[in-house]
């Protein structure tokens, strides 16, 4: 098929009656193409969609969303519309609806005008000061991370750099050390997100209430989050006062001339908590694979580092100095987040008529943006399934959503400059004294849920330098 001209006599009808091109109705079969795949089908479908029917196409869901109509946005323009120029003509989709009984009115799932008083709460926690004196702290936890790897031990990788990011966004910006709560927090967060596509569908609100064995699991897990949270704020309420960090800047704030309610103060703290780890620990987890699927782009890595970093210990320079001179470890970055970014879709759903792209869009319709479509879209990257950092080298201008990782608008990741800074610093300090090696008969498999995971554990071996 290839849009209006294939073969599908479904796409020109959708044509003709002012819906872009795709499949009339998206069988379940296209998406999950082969048996066992599960959600990595969605993956595949979405390139499908884009390769077949352009960047813009449409489809339906019959018949469980029988009257609703979903757009799949492959062309920068048409998501910049969305995200930014018509952004009041669209509120988050089903998916921010669910991730509500995890994250409760935080940052990631309220809507406006309550988005824009939290992001204004929550902003100065991440201005390039506050940033600047977080790094010291991100090395330095890279660092005892890299003390404690066995030569020739066999890791997950996932779990490691998972627990590695939530002690570091325990301590920058909570002030707090839950290095004996790692494996809690990572089970907990496991089971919640695993479950948090079992109420996506269109009876989702009715399903979340059902005393099912999977509601139960899930309630278990966000008891355990809680406990956590809560217990952060409650130890920080006996020590008042502006400690520097996000949770002294939630107790400290006022709204309406009164402080923010513990409830209040959790939701916002459960969004950052998760957020500032899942995302960075997962852009890690993937950037050790594709750097040992690629020994030439690892060679480059250990140059750069093994002439910024020093004995992995001690920076040559401070850590923002260092962070500046990585321009090699920062593409690496770039890159993974280009193939596996974390925040794999967008999804918005339209609150009154608009138009996108030249195409009207009905009240009630879903509007899809992907950053692991376009990012693998050869308009905008040549040879767009290949790893290779060095094109960040000579890129040239992009359209500024060719590449999103962050996302963009009002909506645009708070903590970006943290994610960044962390992740360069984080990978350039074990890169100094580590290699990854996949383990043999590992099999690499995607698990898009919230963010893109492994499906299986991502098993490495350790190789000292």
């Amino acid at each position: 098929m290839d849009g209006v001209s294939g073969r599908d006599p479904r796409a020109r009808v959708a044509a003709a009656g002012g819906y872009p091109p795709g499949p009339w109705n998206l069988s379940r079969r296209r998406v999950a193409a082969r048996p066992g795949e599960g959600f990595q089908g969605f993956l595949d479908t979405l390139l499908w969609l884009a390769r077949d029917y352009g960047p813009v196409s449409h489809f339906s869901l019959r018949p469980l969303w029988w009257d609703v109509h979903f757009y799949l946005l492959d062309d920068p323009d048409a998501i910049r519309d969305v995200l930014v120029a018509n952004a009041r003509d669209f509120v988050k989709s089903r998916g921010a609806e669910s991730l509500k009984r995890l994250l409760g009115e935080g940052l990631l799932t309220s809507e406006e005008p309550l988005h824009m008083r939290q992001r204004r709460l929550v902003q100065p926690a991440f201005h390039r000061e506050r940033i600047k004196g977080y790094a010291a702290t991100m090395v330095s936890e890279a660092a005892a991370c890299a003390d404690g790897f066995v030569d020739g031990s066999t890791i997950d990788v996932m779990r490691t750099m998972m627990g590695l990011t939530l002690r570091i966004a325990a301590k920058t910006l909570f002030g707090s050390d839950v290095s004996d709560q790692t494996e809690r927090v990572y089970h907990a967060l496991s089971t919640a997100i695993a479950l948090v596509p079992t109420t996506l569908g269109p009876f989702g609100e009715i399903v979340e209430k059902l005393p099912t064995p999977a509601n139960f699991r899930f309630g278990r897990a966000r008891r355990v989050l809680d406990e956590i949270i809560y217990g952060m704020i409650a130890q920080r309420r006996r020590q008042p006062g502006d400690r520097g960090d996000l949770l002294s800047m939630l107790l400290l704030a006022r709204e309406d001339g009164e402080t923010m309610s513990d409830r209040q103060i959790r939701d916002e703290a459960m969004t950052i908590f998760i957020a500032g780890h899942e995302t960075t620990a997962l852009t890690l987890t993937w950037a050790w694979y594709l750097l040992s699927q690629h020994p030439e782009a690892e060679r480059r890595l250990h140059a750069e580092v093994d002439r910024v970093v020093g004995d992995g210990s001690e920076l040559r320079c401070e850590p923002m100095q260092a962070y500046a001179r990585l321009s090699y470890t920062t593409a690496v970055i770039k890159e993974t987040l280009r193939l596996y970014p974390p925040a794999w879709v967008l999804g918005r759903r339209a609150i009154r008529d608009t138009e996108i792209a030249g195409y009207p869009i009905r009240r009630g319709s879903v509007v899809f943006a992907s950053p692991y479509v376009t990012h693998r879209n050869p308009r905008w990257f040549a040879d767009p399934r290949a790893f290779r950092p060095e094109r960040w080298e000579s890129i040239g201008d992009l359209p500024r959503f060719a590449y999103f990782p962050f996302g963009g608008g009002t909506r645009t990741c708070i903590g970006e400059s943290f994610a960044w800074v962390e992740a360069v610093l984080a990978l350039a300090t074990i890169a100094r004294r580590w290699r990854f090696i996949l383990a043999p008969r590992t099999e690499v498999a995607l698990e898009p849920l919230v963010t893109i995971r492994p499906r299986r554990p991502l098993l490495m071996r350790l190789a000292s330098r």
